[in-house]
């Protein structure tokens, strides 16, 4: 769905610029006046919000950006003001606007402004990509996501940090009927219990200080589309137990009401650690667990389908070209041969990272080849020199030990911290039962 720029005043110059520049933009525009902001907000849920302060409504624009600031902490106001002076900005800084023009921009000036706050429009390219690489086990999951993305079953995907299980639940989301609502990505480890319910299902105004306006949760913001619950295995029990009453029960009640609002979602959960393992800790609830694991994905570590490994490198190459308009061929083919061998302890997202590093040390000019960062080749060598065997050794005390980790280190006679340094260094990080 295309992003929402909500701009509110009268000034036609603002409008006609907008206008005239949108199509840079990600995102369709929608004009409201001063005194409607949080109507227009309710109605539009904008990812921008443009205020044009002419010389007369000044006190409006700021009452109608602390409405908006007051209504959702997050969102990007961004103020042109007409009249310019020093009180003026010390008092849009205090109603919660994010950024402040003086005078009346030109076309290009106002494109620059909003690109700077408007969030990345939905992408193909290689700068957001779904999923790269033509591997059987690549085939397979793309094969399986088209086929289960029709259907409106909860799905669970696990496997190790950095593997890309977002990309595959969002994946799943374009296959399915709902690809025209809302996907919205939870992450459950940064919500603590005392914001739960705030956040997830919303909240009334007056319903606690601070709350001067009406809430939708992160949950009914998704409603008609699809949730994902990311890193699952973070949720304390108090949030299981909400998260699977509110699943069951198809609905929801903001934080300081008694009204039920219905809750049409589909249910994606992900996660890289072992829930049979933390059932059996009772640190996961079985019948959430049940709730969640009707279709299963296993994202595989790139280790296990290293022949993606090149097709990785060069997708980002490519999208670092496009980004500072270069023409880098990329990493020589010896180095991409050592590449190859690395275990890759976290995945697509090391090598990004590695790319990307290796791409910003690029010296000016007409450069075309990348040249692996020191520390990529500081541990290529470590991998190479490791004693013969170890690695094996390591997932042997790990199987004796049922998976935990404090019995294999004293197996192996091996500090915790020595564990999880071969952990990381074989790549292993995230391996578990699953």
């Amino acid at each position: 769905m295309l992003a929402t720029i909500l701009l509110l005043g009268h000034s036609t110059h603002v409008q006609s610029c907008l206008g005239a520049d949108v199509h840079r933009l990600p995102g369709r525009q929608y004009v409201a006046v001063y005194h409607d902001a949080h109507g227009a907000w309710t109605r539009t849920r904008p990812s921008l919000v443009l205020i044009d302060a002419d010389r007369e409504h000044t006190d409006d624009a700021l009452a109608a950006a602390r409405t908006l600031r007051a209504a959702d902490a997050r969102l990007p106001i961004v103020l042109v003001a007409q009249a310019s002076s020093e009180a003026l900005a010390i008092a849009a800084l205090q109603a919660g606007i994010s950024d402040y023009v003086r005078g009346v921009p030109d076309r290009a000036a106002l494109a620059r402004l909003l690109s700077r706050w408007m969030p990345p429009a939905p992408s193909t390219t290689p700068d957001d990509p779904t999923l790269v690489g033509d591997s059987e086990p690549m085939r397979r999951i793309r094969a399986h996501a088209e086929t289960v993305g029709g259907t409106d079953s909860s799905v669970l995907i696990t496997g190790e940090t950095g593997t890309g299980k977002e990309l595959v639940a969002r994946l799943l989301h374009e296959h399915s009927p709902r690809r025209n609502c809302a996907f919205v990505s939870i992450n459950c480890a940064a919500i603590p219990d005392s914001l739960l319910e705030s956040e997830l299902f919303g909240y009334e105004r007056g319903a606690f200080t601070g709350a001067q306006a009406s809430h939708d949760g992160h949950l009914r913001a998704a409603h008609g589309g699809t949730v994902l619950f990311d890193e699952i295995g973070e949720m304390t029990p108090y949030a299981q137990a909400k998260i699977l009453r509110a699943l069951d029960a198809r609905e929801v009640y903001r934080l300081g009401s008694t009204k039920r609002l219905p809750l049409d979602i589909r249910v994606i959960a992900a996660t890289n650690q072992d829930l049979t393992q933390l059932m059996g800790d009772g640190r996961f609830r079985k019948d959430l667990y049940y709730r969640l694991n009707v279709v299963r994905v296993r994202m595989p570590p790139l280790r296990e389908r290293r022949e993606d490994i090149a097709a990785l490198v060069d997708h980002y190459v490519a999208a670092l070209n496009r980004r500072y308009q270069r023409s880098v061929i990329g990493f020589p083919g010896d180095v991409v041969h050592q590449l190859t061998q690395y275990d890759w302890p976290g995945n697509v997202r090391e090598v990004r990272n590695v790319v990307e590093s290796a791409y910003a040390e690029l010296p000016r000019g007409d450069v075309k080849y990348l040249a692996a960062p020191s520390a990529l080749l500081d541990r290529l060598r470590e991998t190479q020199s490791a004693p013969a065997g170890e690695r094996d050794r390591l997932l042997a005390a790990l199987r004796d030990a049922r998976w935990n980790k404090s019995r294999a280190a004293a197996q192996l006679r091996w500090s915790r911290m020595t564990l999880y340094r071969k952990l990381a260094k074989y790549g292993l990080n995230g391996l578990s039962r699953l």
